[in-house]
């Protein structure tokens, strides 16, 4: 390469020659039309057109990658022009050398403008031509698009790429301000990195991948020729078109391969060897967004990040920025997608469930203390819909006879995280634990007593013509599920058998708009309006008794993690998509790391989830669950320290189940997004194998870790107190005495006893329980007749086989 001459008269000379002859020059190769778009990668949002210096700063669109949390396995990417700058080392020198020979064969000889090039055009144009020759050399090429792309408005990018003299001289000013800045390595590195190949590729790198599908560094001589030729025109000299075939393939042989023979970059063997080389008549799909991840499976997990990001203020103050800076910026982002955890699950589906079913089983898992969402899957594609393999109608009659189409097999929906249509599903008793939470938060133990009946009366106020209705009153009265369940019960029993005349009560006596506050705490997003309203209502959170039965809708991404507060100590993270976002410039952003609070005190925490240890039978650490189990196999099954709860809706509608260990609590809902007042009956068989199965497989190898008791066992038991002795009293004189010392009683069952009929046999429990709670006293039947004897001593029943 030759010494450039940065003489101030060669410079004067040159500008003063470019002023004379703008007026005539034509403008170069057509800008791509994206940069229309208002894209612009250069930090800070600046304008290059303010100092010709801040040229060497420039930074085109590139690709931002998506990668699952091993920080190998690329999910997505994506893009507004498919783009991913490489070093100059890491590409072909067949490639730089085609580039020089087809664009600007002075470019080593030049200080930016080519005044002979310019002369050239000047002479050529002026006469009576039709074939225009330009001017423009790769260093004017590239303050071109530079300025075009680093625009910060449309206005910006017309002034940066029309074609009139003021334009073509702030490309020869610039031009030869960046001779002075770059060296002509750098400046040929960024021209391959930006310049535009068509069939949305742009820059080398996405050229080599789209035509050739290999590496820049890999070209050989006839490809990087038929590369270098489409730049001048990337629609004209498009390969995939029959025209575009004819006149890229004669402008490479005949006009690219010759000029790199007479540059020595080649021989004239290599040339004849080159144009023999195939030119390709089709491309290889790029895939961009969630719609086209590489495993399908992965789509629900995509879309949940790319909504997430579209969320992000950080990333600009509209969506269209957050977007622009999504598909331009280049960046690297790790996301918490466990592959072999989403993979465990999605098998876990499907054998329980087909992708044609019209009922969706949903899977969603969270990692404790820190948010980060670890699976989401579904028996569902996410794809867009299949114009030629359309969706079934709706299982709603009323939207199938307008057409509505269903949301299987293929569908891009936010099932499990919710959001756009998708306000979520009713769940059923999971929502208990935030009951139990209220009552620990005001002072009510685990071992609170409530005599629970077939059918609870309340005070909460109800249509009256309401099934649900007292009879001849507007109060609500539920029952248990399948009816009966009377009996004392405590949380641990309670929640083991799900018992809702247990909870109820409780809900009433501690406040339902506080149990709804703890919902919002733990991360429950009201998506309904008017559950949204009453939530954000306290006189209407009051009411709403049915809460703690789980009549809000929910997603399983949202009850998982708040379960996963629980295994937290108590600690609401904010669910992530997100381990770390690193800049095209390696530089790391804080955005997306957990952002946890207090959501409740570590022994409420840990109290709570002795009690859901219950439902999926394990066994409690502080008190007993007597047996009370729902969903049994589960703990069978993990092997691991285990918690959670089943939830079922009136007449089966959905059926969840949620479980959950230290490390991963999994979450899976059975439900018809497409019609909630279904007629299908869902589950248990469904929806809990596939929930503690994939929560097996995640923990499998794992170490057994044991949840942590609470501090102050209070929380557990509360302030005990002695229960009066009334053994033989009469009931009345019995009930004063124990009503006296506190406790809130009433009349049980009958019992054998030596004290007299009618008088009080004993209590329920005795000796001591917790104040203010609840003692049943048992009425005494008198002592059993005595069984006569038989005689001769001999046995009364047959004889006895040994």
């Amino acid at each position: 390469m030759r010494r450039r001459d940065h003489n101030i008269f060669a410079n004067a000379t040159s500008l003063l020659i470019c002023g004379l002859l703008a007026g005539v020059v034509v403008a170069a190769a057509a800008f791509p039309a994206a940069a229309m778009s208002g894209l612009a990668a250069k930090a800070g949002g600046e304008t290059f057109a303010q100092l010709p210096s801040e040229l060497k700063d420039f930074s085109s669109p590139q690709i931002t990658r998506i990668y699952a949390s091993d920080n190998k396995t690329q999910i997505s990417q994506f893009y507004d022009e498919f783009r991913s700058d490489v070093p100059l080392k890491d590409m072909s020198k067949y490639m730089r050398d085609a580039m020089v020979a087809a664009e600007d064969r002075e470019f080593y000889n030049h200080n930016g403008v080519d005044l002979k090039g310019v002369a050239r055009a000047f002479v050529n144009n002026s006469g009576k031509s039709d074939s225009k020759q330009g001017a423009s050399t790769i260093t004017m090429q590239y303050v071109r698009m530079s300025l075009a792309y680093s625009a910060t408005n449309p206005q910006e990018v017309v002034d940066a790429t029309k074609d009139t003299p003021k334009r073509k001289i702030t490309e020869m000013k610039y031009a030869l301000q960046v001779e002075k800045e770059l060296n002509k390595d750098q400046i040929l590195e960024r021209y391959l990195n930006i310049a535009p190949f068509g069939n949305q590729a742009y820059g080398v790198y996405a050229a080599s991948q789209v035509y050739f599908n290999k590496k820049p560094k890999d070209l050989t001589a006839g490809q990087a020729a038929m590369l270098a030729g489409m730049v001048k025109a990337p629609t004209s000299f498009n390969p995939t078109t029959k025209g575009g075939y004819d006149q890229i393939k004669q402008r490479r042989d005949n006009y690219i391969l010759p000029a790199m023979v007479e540059m020595g970059s080649i021989t004239a063997a290599q040339a004849d060897k080159a144009k023999k080389e195939a030119i390709p008549r089709q491309v290889k799909p790029i895939g961009n967004g969630c719609v086209s991840v590489a495993n399908n499976n992965w789509g629900f997990f995509c879309d949940y990040f790319y909504r997430w990001w579209m969320s992000q203020e950080a990333f600009g103050a509209t969506p269209y920025d957050r977007e622009r800076r999504l598909k331009s910026g280049g960046y690297r982002i790790t996301t918490t997608l466990d592959i072999k955890a989403q993979a465990d699950a999605r098998k876990r589906i499907a054998d329980h469930i087909a992708e044609m079913d019209k009922n969706a089983l949903l899977l969603a898992a969270t990692e404790p203390g820190t948010g980060k969402v670890r699976l989401l899957a579904a028996n569902r594609k996410y794809k867009l819909p299949d114009a030629e393999h359309p969706n079934p109608l709706s299982s709603d009659k009323r939207k199938a006879r307008a057409g509505v189409r269903a949301t299987y097999p293929n569908t891009t929906n936010p099932l499990l995280s919710g959001g756009g249509d998708i306000t979520g599903y009713q769940a059923g008793s999971v929502f208990k634990i935030f009951t139990i939470i209220a009552a620990l938060e005001k002072g009510y133990p685990l071992a609170y007593p409530i005599k629970a009946e077939k059918r609870a009366k309340t005070s909460y106020i109800i249509d009256s013509s309401n099934d649900s209705a007292c009879p001849g009153t507007h109060f609500w009265c539920p029952s248990n599920s399948g009816g009966g369940g009377e009996g004392v019960y405590n949380m641990w029993t309670g929640f083991g058998k799900s018992i809702n005349t247990y909870f109820v009560p409780l809900e009433e006596q501690v406040g339902a708009e506080n149990v709804v506050a703890v919902a919002k705490r733990f991360g429950v997003q009201f998506r309904v309006p008017n559950e949204n309203d009453w939530a954000n209502d306290q006189e209407a959170a009051h009411q709403w008794g049915a809460f703690t039965l789980g009549v809000s809708s929910s997603t399983p991404l949202d009850m998982a993690n708040a379960y996963a507060t629980l295994a937290g100590d108590g600690m609401y993270c904010e669910p992530t998509p997100i381990e770390q976002i690193s800049t095209a410039d390696g530089d790391k952003l804080d955005i997306g790391k957990p952002m946890c609070r207090r959501a409740t005190s570590k022994d409420v925490a840990r109290a709570a989830i002795d009690a859901a240890r219950c439902p999926v039978g394990d066994s409690a650490q502080l008190g007993s669950c007597n047996g009370a189990s729902t969903a049994r196999a589960t703990k069978q099954t993990v092997k691991h320290p285990v918690f959670g709860k089943t939830g079922t809706t009136d007449k089966d509608k959905t059926a969840a189940l949620i479980a959950g260990t230290t490390s991963l609590v999994v979450a899976g809902y059975m439900a018809n997004p497409d019609w909630p007042d279904h007629r299908d009956r869902m589950s248990h068989d469904v929806v809990n194998p596939a929930v503690y199965e994939t929560l097996a497989d995640f923990m499998d190898g794992k170490p057994k870790d044991q949840f942590k008791e609470p501090e102050n066992r209070k929380i557990a038991f509360g302030d005990q107190r002695s229960i009066p002795t009334v053994t033989c009293s009469s009931l009345d004189d019995a009930r004063d005495e124990i009503e006296d010392a506190g406790f809130d009683v009433s009349i049980g069952t009958e019992q054998e006893s030596d004290c007299p009929a009618g008088t009080a046999a004993g209590t329920s429990p005795d000796g001591r329980t917790i104040k203010g709670g609840f003692v049943i006293i048992h009425p005494s039947k008198g002592k059993a007749p005595e069984t006569p004897a038989v005689p001769g001593g001999q046995p009364s029943g047959p004889p006895r086989r040994r």
